[in-house]
């Protein structure tokens, strides 16, 4: 999983309530087996018609927010289906952190086992970000946003920030929480059943 340091992006505005798993990853894509290419199905039914022609006006495809990293969003961002393939579509888009007053509990938990972080904000904190419309900056190590003249703190569990700040995932976490007791029991079965080993020989 890629580190999150600091990203520095404008950010997409995505401001409606209970923005849900099958708005950002529609349940008809989850036969879809590549992880890789999930990313152009983000949101896919705000963006694409159902003749397979592009939507105008979705604020996804508006120039001004190709390459955003960050997402500006509403109440219960994420709600919905447990569906993992919707954070791998966020992730696949390119999005690193999502704003928002609130989240599901389990799409959060996803996205942090996928390297996004989530960050809840008063709404009229992130109201004020959109309307800015100037490049955001977001220092986890620090816990800060800067957005324009404004600095912004933030809370996330401390577990959490050092599980995203060292691109851990959940293997990477039990190895570094576990590891040298992993490492001792190994050490003492070498010696008690040696022939479990011996294909390593």
């Amino acid at each position: 999983m890629r580190p999150f340091s600091t990203v520095i992006s404008l950010a997409l505005p995505l401001l409606e309530d209970r923005i849900d798993t099958d708005i950002l990853y529609p349940a008809r894509f989850l036969l879809l087996m590549d992880r890789a290419d999930l990313g152009k199905y983000f949101c896919h039914d705000r963006r694409i018609d159902s003749d397979g022609k592009p939507i105008e006006g979705n604020p996804i495809d508006d120039p001004r927010y190709a390459d955003a990293r960050i997402v500006l969003a509403g109440e219960d961002f994420g709600c919905g289906s447990s569906r993992e393939q919707a954070v791998w579509a966020l992730a696949g888009y390119g999005i690193r952190c999502v704003i928002a007053p609130s989240f599901g509990e389990i799409f959060a938990a996803n996205c942090l086992r996928n390297g996004v972080l989530t960050i809840a904000l008063p709404r009229y904190e992130i109201d004020r970000i959109a309307v800015a419309h100037e490049p955001v900056t977001v220092d986890l190590a620090e816990r800060i946003i800067a957005a324009g003249e404004r600095i912004i703190p933030f809370s996330v569990p401390e577990a959490n920030r050092v599980r995203l700040l060292n691109g851990w995932d959940d293997i990477d976490l039990i190895l570094e929480e576990e590891g040298a007791r992993i490492t001792a029991f190994e050490d003492g079965q070498r010696t008690r059943q040696p022939w479990l080993y011996e294909a390593e020989q």
